[in-house]
C-alpha cells in the first residue's frame, strides 16, 4: 500500500515514486533457516513454531496517520504460550473469531529504526475477521513505538520511516 506521489529522499538524494504504508517481516527474529529440515518446527506466512517451544503469529502493529484517513502498519511476529497458539489454530478459519479475548504475547521483531529495542515488548494480539491479520498492541509504556501507536504519525515519519528502512544505519 503506498499513498501520495512519492518523495525525495534525503539520505540518497533520489525521489521515490511510492511512500509505502505499510512494512513486514517474513519471519521472527528467533527464526533459523536451519530450522526448515526439522520436523519440530514449521513457518508459514502466518504462523511459526521453533523447536516445538516457541509459538508465534503474525500480526499488524497498526498506527494512525495523523490528519490522514490512513493506516501506518508493521507485520511483525508475537509470541505465544502453547494454549494461546493452540486455540488461535482451532479458531483460524472459524467465523466469529473475532469475539475472542486477546492473548498476552511478546513481540519478536526487532524494528530497527526504533531505539530501544523493540524485541520482547509487551503484547495483546486481538484476534480479528478470517482473512485478517491478528492486531498487535502494544502495552502502553514509553518506547517511541508505543507511544505512535497511541497518539499516531505524521506523514513526514512516514518519509522518515521510509527512509530508515531504505537506508539502514550501521552503528557498529
Amino acid at each position: 500500500m503506498a499513498t501520495d506521489l512519492g518523495y525525495t529522499c534525503s539520505c540518497c538524494g533520489e525521489f521515490h515514486a511510492d511512500l509505502p504504508t505499510s512494512y513486514s517481516t517474513m519471519a521472527p527474529d528467533v527464526w533459523d533457516p536451519a530450522f526448515e529440515n526439522t520436523p519440530d518446527s514449521m513457518l508459514s506466512s502466518d504462523q511459526c513454531v521453533i523447536k516445538a517451544q516457541h509459538f508465534l503469529v503474525k500480526g499488524m502493529i497498526e498506527i494512525p496517520v495523523v490528519d490522514r484517513d490512513e493506516v501506518f502498519s508493521w507485520g511483525v511476529w508475537v509470541s505465544l504460550s502453547r494454549d494461546n497458539f493452540a486455540r488461535s489454530l482451532e479458531l483460524w478459519e472459524t467465523p466469529g473469531r473475532e469475539s475472542e479475548p486477546p492473548y498476552f504475547g511478546w513481540l519478536t521483531t526487532a524494528l530497527s529504526i526504533y531505539p530501544p529495542s523493540t524485541l520482547n515488548l509487551k503484547t495483546n494480539v486481538h484476534t480479528r475477521k478470517v482473512g485478517q491479520r491478528p492486531l498487535v498492541e502494544l502495552e502502553p509504556t514509553d518506547h517511541p513505538l508505543a507511544v505512535e501507536q497511541r497518539t499516531g504519525i505524521t506523514m513526514d515519519r512516514v518519509r522518515e520511516i521510509a527512509e530508515g528502512v531504505l537506508h539502514p544505519r550501521n552503528d557498529t
